[in-house]
């Protein structure tokens, strides 16, 4: 399937223009905007301009480690109902976002603030790791003291 838009102007003859997508090199992202209006639907949208690109995954990242560090910190908070599937199920997904990270945002964005952005993502990985062994102690000592009785 080939894509396309049609260009409407008074002084344009209104011929279809055909844009082969995969030769413009930019960032494709789809907009979750799901506000209904009469206006146009905007499926898919490529931002080609480079400082526009970089503001755009700076408050994309920024929104999400937010949310990593709340749901960690509430994580750490809660010490009685912290389960291990819930934190290794957050740390397969902040390994998930690293690789996204490392991989899709780095060519957009400069190294100096790839290498803070990962050093972050360690130490909410640490963080999570430290939990993990104080809860697996937890358990351990408690199925140590009970033990055999006579």
């Amino acid at each position: 399937m080939e894509k396309h838009y049609n260009i409407i102007k008074e002084q344009y003859n209104g011929d279809k223009v055909y844009i082969d997508y995969t030769k413009i090199d930019g960032f494709k992202f789809k907009p979750r905007n799901n506000i209904n209006y009469g206006g146009i639907k905007v499926n898919s949208l490529i931002i080609i301009k480079p400082s526009f690109i970089e503001k755009l995954l700076k408050k994309k990242i920024k929104k999400k480690l937010d949310l990593y560090l709340n749901y960690i910190i509430s994580l750490m908070e809660n010490d009685d109902d912290t389960d291990p599937t819930d934190l290794r199920e957050a740390l397969n997904d902040l390994a998930r976002y690293k690789s996204i990270v490392e991989y899709k945002y780095n060519k957009y964005l400069d190294d100096k603030y790839i290498t803070l952005l990962l050093r972050k993502i360690n130490i909410l990985e640490n963080e999570i790791k430290a939990k993990m062994v104080y809860i697996n102690e937890d358990i351990y000592d408690l199925e140590e003291t009970k033990g055999k009785s006579r």
